[in-house]
């Protein structure tokens, strides 16, 4: 049978020869698909510099609809869609200019929990517990609250209750 080759683009598969992979590579279908998941990842700068270039799609503007889509070499957006885009710009920009905004984030990173947890582990190795019971006392559980906002972890993942582990037994595994 031999080897099959999958585009994640064009979720397709096909005997992977070099006459089919290229004939694949260089097809109109593969290009647009390829081109529509990229698209997904452009900044708004982008997105807005390339709609104002363009010429509004009069069919859209009348009906709502166009039977090019997103490949219509007109644009789709209306004013309040650019105007959304360039807010959104203005919000990069202020949040670039002053990053302490960024500090005042409800939610810390990683890097941030990982570091305080190093500290509160050394200070327990060193045998200043009370210090470690005090910063403890201020967050209720070791594991940063957005991690345990993830939705049916497993029970091995879950942080230990406060009384312990108890004897329960999981018979619904798998």
């Amino acid at each position: 049978m031999g080897k099959r080759y999958y585009c994640d683009y064009c979720d397709r598969s096909f005997q992977d020869t070099l006459h089919n992979r290229k004939k694949h590579l260089n097809g109109v279908q593969h290009q647009r698909s390829k081109k529509a998941w990229l698209d997904n990842f452009r900044d708004a700068a982008a997105i807005l510099q390339e709609e104002r270039s363009k010429q509004p799609c009069r069919k859209f503007q009348q009906t709502g609809q166009c039977v090019f889509g997103p490949s219509c070499r007109y644009s789709h957006s209306s004013e309040k869609d650019i105007m959304a885009l360039e807010q959104q710009i203005e919000d990069e920009r202020c949040q670039k200019a002053d990053p302490e905004l960024d500090e005042a984030s409800p939610q810390p990173s990683v890097d941030e929990w990982l570091s305080r947890r190093e500290k509160n582990r050394a200070a327990l190795m060193v045998g200043s517990v009370l210090k470690a019971e005090e910063e403890k006392g201020a967050e209720s559980s070791d594991v940063p609250p957005f991690l345990l906002s993830v939705p049916d972890l497993p029970p091995s993942l879950l942080p230990p209750q406060h009384g312990g582990w108890r004897g329960t037994i999981h018979n619904d595994w798998g």
